[in-house]
């Protein structure tokens, strides 16, 4: 593993070979579309170094957190059931696979936390001592990170919520890095690996977008084929982030999920913060055949992730209330797609399973409403019939379109 002097170096070294001057960022690498609103808070602050990464949760700011639910009170926001009729789960389990999560900083209170939601929607136990959830560090111990920090916080527990909604059945491996520097990030990464995880979720991107010499820590997934790696697109409108833009990952855009009058029952249409577009620097992958992006093309495949129709949350701590709330972010759709790669079984054996959506596009709802910028009207930034930027593929149908095996 690279440590954090070389990947801090090469960052800004390739910065300023390709003649741009890293200054610290005092906005999202990406403006939202003109004339849109922010529907949600980052619980992330923007972090000043190019080696930092951020996590995409937004948590809607309209409403107070609720402190506490009734058995018979549903919380604000989208249960396991809306989400697993929405995107045609509700006659999967998971079967015991396990979804790993990596964050960085340590939650104190995922465990207890988690026990409150999977309580309120009559969810079985997922607690250390039944083994369903393990949480550790980047070396692989139990000893946890020793520096904590309110948005990371709240950040894991939208994970562990998220991939319960999706898959009650499945386990819960939360691995914590020491802090938000990329090098600790990928080390929890490659611990997951480690621990024997088929499906990784990582709701995080680097402050920078991308960067010029990105691709050097590429192998961190391309060594590691048979297993799905999950990474958000962005939460500031058209433009790309690192690491969705390799190859070797799924990235995962967002949409506005809404409850129609229609055969699904559901409507979807991009939202307007979602990241998309070309890659600056990443090669264009085999199974990808739009024609405007030479290189890589974000996104691949999509889910819910507007604040404004996220998922209900319990969170207990740092400053963002104690209780109930509405979170949203692509850090949602990405680890909603993480559950259902679970759901669809182990990776094929040697095969990259962002590759498998665009075998089975006829397993996706395809989404044709919605914009995430201005990019002349094209489909990387416009989502429409078949393949789009903000969208990809499109959004779940069960999972046999996430699946390397025929079904």
């Amino acid at each position: 593993m690279r440590g954090v002097r070389p990947i801090r170096s090469l960052l800004t070294a390739g910065l300023t070979v390709v003649g741009l001057a890293f200054n610290p960022p005092t906005a999202p690498a990406f403006a939202a579309p003109a004339g849109s609103q922010p529907s949600g808070q980052a619980v992330c602050t923007q972090p000043s170094e190019p080696d930092q990464a951020a996590c995409l949760a937004t948590v809607r700011t309209d409403s107070t957190p609720m402190s506490s639910a009734s058995p018979n009170t549903k919380p604000p926001g989208y249960g396991p059931q809306d989400i697993r009729s929405a995107y045609d789960l509700s006659r999967l389990h998971g079967g015991g696979r396990t979804v790993a999560i990596t964050v960085a900083f340590h939650n104190p209170n995922l465990e207890s936390d988690l026990a409150v939601y999977r309580r309120q929607f009559k969810l079985p136990p997922c607690t250390k001592a039944n083994g369903c959830l393990r949480q550790i560090n980047q070396r692989g111990g139990l000893t946890p990170p020793s520096g904590t920090n309110s948005g990371w916080a709240l950040e894991s527990a939208l994970d562990v919520d998220a991939v319960s909604a999706a898959c009650p059945g499945c386990r819960i491996l939360v691995v914590e890095s020491d802090n938000n520097l990329l090098s600790n990030l990928l080390a929890a990464v490659d611990q997951a690996v480690t621990q024997g995880a088929k499906v990784v979720s990582n709701s995080w991107a680097l402050t920078a977008g991308e960067v010029p010499f990105e691709t050097v820590f590429d192998h961190h997934f391309s060594d590691h084929p048979g297993v799905a790696f999950t990474f958000p697109a962005g939460n500031g409108g058209y433009g790309t982030t690192y690491p969705a833009a390799s190859p070797f990952v799924t990235s995962v855009g967002g949409t506005s999920l809404n409850r129609a009058r229609n055969r699904r029952g559901w409507t979807e249409s991009a939202w307007s913060r979602t990241g998309s577009g070309c890659s600056l620097y990443e090669p264009k992958p085999s199974f990808q055949h739009d024609p405007l992006c030479a290189k890589r093309t974000m996104n691949d495949v999509s889910a819910v992730a507007d604040p404004t129709t996220g998922l209900a949350v319990y969170n207990t701590f740092g400053s963002f209330g104690t209780g109930w709330r509405i979170v949203g972010g692509t850090s949602l759709s990405t680890a909603l797609v993480a559950a259902m790669y679970a759901l669809a079984g182990n990776p094929a054996s040697g095969t990259y399973p962002n590759s498998y959506p665009y075998a089975r596009p006829h397993a996706f709802n395809d989404i044709t409403t919605g914009a995430n910028g201005t990019c002349g009207g094209t489909y990387l930034c416009t989502a429409g019939p078949g393949y789009d930027g903000p969208t990809g593929i499109g959004t779940p149908r069960g999972v046999a379109g996430l699946s390397g095996r025929a079904w």
